[in-house]
């Protein structure tokens, strides 16, 4: 590791003086506000956090500015329009500058094309556009009074901010929504002046940033957040950004948060694991060669030696780190401190963040982090009387509670039957785009050796054993084991698990089937074409992917795609034969034989119960969790684990 020099130096935007070059990206804030908008204490407490991990400006989740105009509920909504939100902005902004870190606020004007069919009362936009959701559904085209009053509406916004204390205003308009679809010829259709040529369709963001500078005050920062390119058909490319970028700063822009995508391609601006770390780098790179005002950097760059870089090498004045902060808010104190490896990694998964929240309807979190939004509820203090803890399994779930009880002031000791520690963590980071699950396993064991967790590999624990052991508490995580279905033919060599596969333990020959087209089937499928293996994923839904966030969809399918992977949907595996598989719809309108040297299954895992069952009668308190539960996601088996140890 080199010295994080560039990082934490000083930096300006405008005339606001910022102590590190750390920016917090703006994230949906759902669930962290009251239902009349204005922000409540889970998310002050949130916010709070961050600032107190050492970033130097946290940005919030966008604020609409004028909602009643699009919505069709506005309760819970983060608002910018009610005066009356000032005293609760204002516990906000003295929480965060306690700390010494800065507060920006992100306003937006709506959604447009992209607003969610539930939440839209009337969905509007610059043109007759179909939604992103529902493609049945049209936008109206906004007339200009109608656009004239959503200006207006930044600059009652920004004097909000400016009495509420707040330090700096990041305007909304990346990602396709509202303020994009203006700026951007495939959205905007318009005659008038706010439409036609690259000065029409920037004359609406344009004035907002006026109105913002008429509200705030003309010396009142303000950041400007837009896609470098759209990466898709018809979308802008860099070169007009780069004619956008030098209007924004001849209109007093004082800073660029450059990203990419949109909802169309919604794996750019929500990156998921699969994406290279540091993947829109470049993009602000080429912004910041434009332009004389500072340029933010954002996509991936939670890696502290990759995020030095981008400042070092000129790509960027500051960086943005969103999940990263969501999964540790003290990794900027850890970077500093050089403890690279105390530092919690984000995993890209979406399923405690974006997934939690537009999914299941809760609030932010984080999967590796079951205290991101809950920094009250789910604070880890001491014990009231330390306990002897027993674990078994040194899984996720076990690593989990291993860290959380030892952190408690309990004396932990685990069993691990296998010859290290990670359990599924260990295949399942075996695909070169899964590096981030490599860092998470070897993050938990460097901390559970700082812990002094007593560890013991190789060692399978019997119910005797434990009973011998005489421990107050008993933690079984033992996990779970791949389903091998009932088929014919499933004694043949040619038959593996995806795990084998993984772990290299059985070595797939040149034609594969894989047989289930969930994650572990899609991932394992990627993961062997890349090494030149001709696959076919076999799935018995009509789709694959079906639990995966979209984001993540989205690119998993564009890489089975790159990969040539063949996918084969309502169909199932009937028997394995001396030259591959017969597969049959599960209608029964064909059968078909698959020529193939390995075949791979990923149907599924079940939990390993027997131990749990054998200490049922022990008279000891036991806990199982995670996989042994019910197999499910990262985020399962951690919450799962956090909350069973915190509660010891």
């Amino acid at each position: 590791m080199g010295e994080l020099t560039h990082l934490f130096e000083q930096g300006k935007i405008g005339g606001l003086e910022i102590k590190n070059r750390i920016v917090m990206a703006p994230m949906l804030i759902w669930g962290l506000v009251e239902p009349d908008g204005a922000i409540s204490e889970r998310g002050i407490d949130y916010y709070a956090e961050r600032a107190k991990g050492g970033v130097g400006l946290i940005t919030t989740g966008a604020a609409v500015t004028k909602p009643d105009l699009e919505y069709r509920r506005t309760r819970g909504m983060f608002r910018a329009d009610n005066p009356d939100a000032v005293p609760r902005l204002k516990a906000l902004v003295e929480a965060v500058h306690r700390f010494g870190a800065k507060l920006s606020i992100q306003l937006t004007p709506g959604a447009g094309r992209v607003i969610f069919p539930m939440a839209a009362r009337e969905p509007v936009g610059p043109s007759v556009l179909p939604n992103v959701w529902d493609a049945n559904i049209l936008t109206r085209e906004l007339k200009v009074k109608e656009i004239e009053a959503l200006v207006r509406s930044f600059e009652t916004a920004a004097g909000i901010v400016k009495e509420a204390g707040i330090d700096a205003v990041e305007v909304h308009a990346h990602e396709g929504y509202l303020i994009d679809q203006f700026m951007t010829s495939l959205w905007n259709k318009r005659q008038d002046r706010y439409g036609g040529d690259l000065e029409g369709r920037l004359r609406f963001p344009l004035e907002i940033v006026r109105a913002v500078k008429d509200g705030a005050g003309a010396d009142f920062p303000v950041i400007f957040r837009y896609a470098g390119s759209h990466l898709i058909e018809g979308g802008r490319e860099i070169e007009e950004s780069l004619e956008i970028a030098r209007n924004l700063e001849s209109a007093g822009v004082d800073a660029l948060h450059v990203d990419a995508g949109c909802y169309d391609d919604w794996y750019w601006p929500h990156p998921p694991g699969y994406q290279p770390p540091g993947c829109m780098a470049d993009m602000a790179a080429a912004v910041r060669r434009a332009v004389g005002i500072p340029v933010i950097a954002v996509g991936r760059l939670g890696y502290p030696d990759l995020a030095e870089g981008v400042l070092r090498d000129g790509k960027a004045d500051f960086i943005a780190l969103g999940r990263p902060l969501l999964a540790d808010p003290d990794w900027p104190i850890k970077a500093k401190e050089g403890r690279l490896d105390d530092i919690v990694p984000c995993i890209g998964c979406h399923d405690g963040c974006l997934g939690r929240a537009t999914v299941r309807g809760a609030h932010l979190s984080c999967a590796v982090n079951p205290a991101c939004g809950n920094e009250r509820e789910a604070a880890i203090g001491p014990a009231e009387r330390p306990k002897s803890v027993c674990i078994i399994g040194g899984g996720v779930a076990g690593m989990e509670a291993a860290m959380v009880a030892a952190l408690r002031g309990h004396r932990v000791h685990l069993y691990e039957k296998g010859g290290r520690l990670g359990g599924h963590l260990i295949e399942a980071s075996a695909p070169a785009f899964k590096d981030d699950l490599r860092w998470l396993r070897d993050y938990y064991e460097s901390q559970l050796r700082k812990l002094d967790v007593a560890v013991e590999l190789g060692t399978e624990a019997t119910a005797q054993k434990i009973r011998d052991k005489k421990a107050d508490v008993v933690i079984v995580a033992t996990g779970s084991t791949p389903i091998v279905p009932a088929i014919p033919g499933m004694d043949q060599d040619r038959v593996a698990t995806a795990v084998d596969v993984l772990l290299g333990l059985k070595k797939a020959g040149e034609r594969v089937v894989v047989v289930g087209g969930g994650l572990v089937g899609c991932e394992t499928a990627v993961h062997l074409a890349q090494r030149g293996r001709r696959v076919t994923v076999v799935e018995m839904l009509g789709g694959i992917l079906p639990d995966l966030f979209e984001a993540n969809r989205q690119q998993l399918l564009k890489m089975l795609a790159e990969s040539g992977v063949a996918v084969l949907t309502d169909a199932q595996l009937a028997r394995v034969t001396d030259e591959g598989a017969v597969i049959v719809n599960k209608r029964r309108r064909y059968q078909a034989h698959i020529k193939a040297d390995t075949v791979v299954l990923a149907v599924g895992l079940k939990p390993e119960t027997r131990l749990a069952r054998d200490l049922a009668d022990a008279g000891i308190e036991i806990h199982s969790i995670g996989d042994c539960l019910e197999p499910g996601k990262i985020i399962d088996a951690i919450w799962s684990a956090h909350q069973t140890a915190r509660g010891l």
